[in-house]
């Protein structure tokens, strides 16, 4: 498995505090079958022009000396849309997912449905494919609105561990996952205990290893070798399984 969304490089936001923090972290993905991890610090579009921070450059320097090779470490960025991408961003590949033309993108999570519509149709327009990251969180996720962002050229990170929560956010993840919308998992750690397994797990169960595969290996590998995504069939998950799943997580089996 490829994980594109993660919040381990030491010291940067509001994710792991500490290389001694994020190595175990690493270890435990790697033990899960994860063998490509992304590292998507926050960043506001409105500093992208000044450059990634050098206190970046040092912490990745660190982690990927202690960390080792497994997993593989990539750079990228989570980048807050709070304004236009300015068209530098797209020629220098800057933020992007391990230099592809992909950028990992985010709102306040009570963005209005007009403000994501203009804000991706920027991003598209500077040369480079928007992953929405984590689209169940916003207040105006249905699935008309998902659609027109796919329209425009944008795809849809869905956090794994969403997928296993039975209220609200969950239920709009595995909405997306009912229509095909959603293009991959992600577990968007943040020096914790959220992992890709248990979403994964979930739809090998309910036979849909095809889907578990295209969203957690195909189209994540696709992104770091800068290439096309493959569409997701849809698949509905029995949530009477979830609990069985959660339960397994709790024993200790990821």
């Amino acid at each position: 498995m490829i994980d594109l969304h993660s919040h381990l490089l030491p010291g940067v936001d509001d994710g792991a505090r500490s290389v001694d923090q994020a190595v175990p972290v690493l270890a435990r993905m790697a033990a899960s079958g994860v063998t490509d991890v992304c590292l998507t610090p926050h960043l506001l579009a409105s500093t992208l022009g000044q450059g990634i921070p050098g206190s970046h450059d040092r912490a990745f320097e660190m982690l990927r000396e202690r960390g080792g090779d497994s997993p593989r470490l990539h750079r990228g960025a989570e980048v807050m849309l709070d304004r236009p991408l300015e068209s530098g961003v797209a020629s220098e590949r800057m933020a992007t997912l391990a230099g592809s033309r992909y950028m990992l993108v985010e709102f306040p999570r009570l963005v209005a449905y007009g403000a994501v519509v203009q804000a991706l149709q920027r991003v598209v327009d500077i040369g480079l494919v928007p992953i929405l990251a984590h689209p169940e969180r916003y207040a105006c996720c249905t699935v008309g609105a998902v659609q027109r962002w796919r329209e425009l050229g944008a795809r849809m990170q869905v956090d794994a561990t969403t997928v296993l929560s039975l209220h609200g956010r969950g239920n709009r993840a595995r909405r997306l996952l009912d229509e095909g919308l959603a293009d991959l998992l992600a577990s968007d750690n943040h020096g914790d205990e959220r992992m890709l397994t248990g979403a994964a797990n979930l739809l090998v169960e309910q036979n849909g290893a095809l889907q578990a595969s295209i969203l957690t290996e195909q189209n994540p590998g696709a992104i770091l070798a800068d290439e096309d995504l493959e569409p997701v069939p849809a698949f509905s998950i029995r949530t009477s399984w979830i609990e069985r799943v959660r339960g397994l997580l709790e024993r200790g089996d990821r």
